[in-house]
């Protein structure tokens, strides 16, 4: 025979406290004695109480679940490490206000109404959303369906500069990709090739900038588009090669596709660094250390950006609060990470 789950009364008896008592010590309400606390918390361990959770959202109106939404196919997200430590640091801030991850991707147009009945259905606290691309609907659906959300990357869609009410968190991109060429300058490269992220995504965009902030005046031919995957980097490279062949360097706008752009040079005979420097955006270790030679980085905390993300979607309720001041996005640093490609 199973055993019965033990109820919100048994706990009350056991701990000689009333049932309102353990209900606000369960659901995290303020009011109650620390002496008073302890026994409820003590009693729901030893009896092995797990809360209801429907009832307790009920009383809470809060389900102690976040959305993740990735805007990007299942292959990319399961294959790029950047992905991999971003809910990394997601899961990691989430487990430690006892809430739950809920990993929605978009593999095609077909799945924003499939994303968009879930989070219509009230189960998250709210949604956090990244790798975003121009024209994407998801800062619209999230709006109109009054889900409260926190984008990954500075927003690049008509109006979100200036909204307040739009939280987002990014790194400083352009700021590092400009110590990237400079560095690349100091070392007395004057043909300092770019291979660019998207233009759909404000990440290349901001890091392009940055590489034309100290080139103002950079060759066209200099500047290659990818996809921030390894493979588009090599392809990038290829190009970066046939269109200009006496380039001594290269920034590309991510370490995958800088360790893609690494096989090209080797490919074509190319020696990093002593023919081609390479610098590479994001010091994801794994890819970094594992090039031939060692990349040369900027490094973003990825991990910590994650959890950022998190404390921005979970204090809004507390900063909404009369002589609360709301949380504000955040831009971490970058700092630059010398290796042995540049």
């Amino acid at each position: 025979m199973s055993v019965p789950r033990p109820t919100l009364e048994a706990v009350a008896a056991h701990a000689g406290v009333s049932r309102a008592t353990v209900s606000r010590v369960v659901n995290g309400a303020v009011g109650v004695r620390d002496e008073l606390a302890a026994r409820v918390r003590a009693s729901v361990s030893e009896l092995g109480y797990v809360p209801n959770q429907a009832a307790r959202s009920l009383v809470t109106r809060r389900h102690d679940a976040v959305a993740v939404v990735i805007a990007e196919p299942e292959t990319r997200v399961f294959n790029d490490p950047f992905f991999a430590k971003q809910l990394r640091g997601i899961s990691k801030e989430l487990s430690v206000h006892d809430a739950q991850l809920v990993l929605l991707l978009v593999e095609d147009t077909r799945d924003y109404e499939r994303v968009g009945r879930y989070l219509a259905g009230g189960h998250t606290d709210g949604a956090l959303v990244f790798s975003l691309h121009d024209a994407d609907p998801l800062p619209q659906m999230t709006r109109r369906l009054g889900v409260p959300t926190v984008f990954g990357g500075r927003p690049g869609w008509a109006g979100a500069k200036g909204d307040r009410q739009v939280r987002y968190v990014d790194c400083d991109n352009r700021g590092g990709a400009r110590e990237a060429v400079r560095h690349l300058r100091g070392l007395g490269r004057r043909r300092i090739a770019h291979i660019s992220g998207p233009m759909d995504q404000t990440a290349a965009l901001d890091r392009l900038d940055g590489y034309r902030d100290v080139l103002f005046d950079a060759d066209p031919a200099l500047i290659a588009e990818g996809d921030f995957s390894a493979a588009g980097g090599e392809r990038a490279m290829t190009r970066l090669l046939d269109r200009a062949p006496d380039l001594d360097a290269v920034f590309a706008a991510s370490d995958l596709m800088a360790s893609g752009a690494l096989r090209a040079l080797r490919a074509a005979g190319r020696r990093v660094p002593e023919d081609v420097a390479v610098v590479g955006f994001d010091d994801m270790v794994e890819v970094a250390e594992s090039c031939d030679p060692p990349l040369t980085t900027v490094r973003q905390d990825i991990e910590e950006m994650g959890r950022l993300m998190v404390r921005l979607l979970l204090d809004r309720p507390r900063a909404s609060a009369p002589g609360v001041p709301a949380a504000a996005s955040v831009i971490t640093r970058t700092r630059f990470v010398r290796r042995a490609s540049a």
